[in-house]
């Protein structure tokens, strides 16, 4: 893990997130407009889950309502019409969104995909012609997609026409290097759902320099720097507000309202964890991957294995929810 020398903590006169927005680009993980007016984050990104959460508040169900008045009458049924409407309602609340934020928004393909590469590439593609209809370009859109084998493949051919990609579902240092070999624009490693499986796996707890999600994000922020890559990392899924200072530093990190108003809450120091030069003299090597190699080593990780599949179970899950909610207003 790359790290530089902390500097005696002194109290601030600035807030931890104010700290914090000098080292890394703050993200706001929520569907929730008033926290990303609250919070002032460079970017968002949302999922299944938070759009379904979101989706069922009486103040946003006219993104929903707007998205069925406008599709009725587009010559589908059925599924076919049910999906189309979502894919509207996921670019209504993304158009939102971008009215607030000044950088980008993530909008996740449908889990259901994650299998799919050929699904996955037209979703993007649809994805992306409703934000360009909408008169947003490419710049300002990442499309979500799950870590898989496939999902990455997709990737790689969206990037390559100019869709920005946000590989999501990430536990796993295999699974960062191929989207870092792929030209994948950015990945979101989840730091808290590796966390969660430790702790059940071992039954105990870990400080926040020990956690096993945070070290996992700083290894490939190491791997990255180190090698040359491109690729953004994200770190995402937070438990606690102390694995957010343990990678500040990292490229970007996508934080929920209730961690985001943690750290505006504190003014103790904030210091720099991790650093791109840093890792230019680290001992890590290089990892040699192709799609056998991918999957084996996935596979061998128990932990990435279970939480890839459990991320895609329940984003699965709320996509149907979702559905479901469309197709009673429809």
């Amino acid at each position: 893990m790359s790290t530089i020398a902390a500097e005696p903590a002194t109290a601030t006169a600035f807030s931890q997130l104010e700290q914090l927005k000098k080292l890394t680009v703050v993200v706001a993980d929520t569907g929730d407009f008033e926290s990303m007016r609250e919070y002032k984050p460079r970017d968002a990104t949302t999922n299944p889950s938070l759009i379904l959460a979101a989706a069922t508040k009486p103040e946003y169900a006219g993104l929903v309502d707007k998205a069925v008045t406008d599709r009725k009458g587009s010559g589908l049924s059925g599924a076919k019409q049910v999906d189309d409407v979502i894919d509207h309602v996921l670019v209504n609340f993304g158009l939102e969104i971008l009215k607030i934020v000044p950088g980008r928004v993530s909008t996740e393909t449908d889990a259901r995909l994650s299998f799919d590469v050929d699904g996955s590439i037209a979703k993007g593609r649809q994805l992306i012609a409703l934000y360009e209809k909408n008169g947003i370009g490419r710049e300002r859109v990442l499309i979500k997609i799950a870590s898989t084998w496939e999902g990455i493949q997709a990737a790689t051919v969206l990037e390559k026409e100019g869709i920005h990609c946000n590989l999501t579902l990430l536990f796993s240092l295999a699974q960062a290097v191929a989207c870092a070999e792929g030209g994948i624009t950015l990945i979101s490693p989840f730091v808290g759902r590796i966390l969660d499986w430790f702790k059940a796996a071992t039954k105990k707890d870990y400080a926040p320099a020990e956690d096993p999600g945070v070290v996992s994000v700083a290894q490939i922020y190491t791997y990255y720097k180190k090698f040359g890559h491109a690729t953004e990392v994200m770190g995402a899924s937070f438990r606690n507000k102390g694995e957010i200072l343990e990678l500040a530093g990292c490229d970007l990190l996508t934080i929920s309202p209730a961690l985001l108003g943690e750290l505006a809450a504190s003014n103790e120091p904030v210091v720099k964890k991790l650093d791109a030069a840093a890792a230019k003299s680290d001992p890590i090597e290089k990892l040699p991957l192709d799609e056998k190699t991918f999957r084996y080593l996935v596979n061998d990780d128990q932990m990435a294995t279970e939480k890839t599949s459990d991320g895609i179970r329940k984003f699965s899950a709320d996509i149907v929810k979702l559905e479901k909610l469309v197709a009673s207003k429809l």
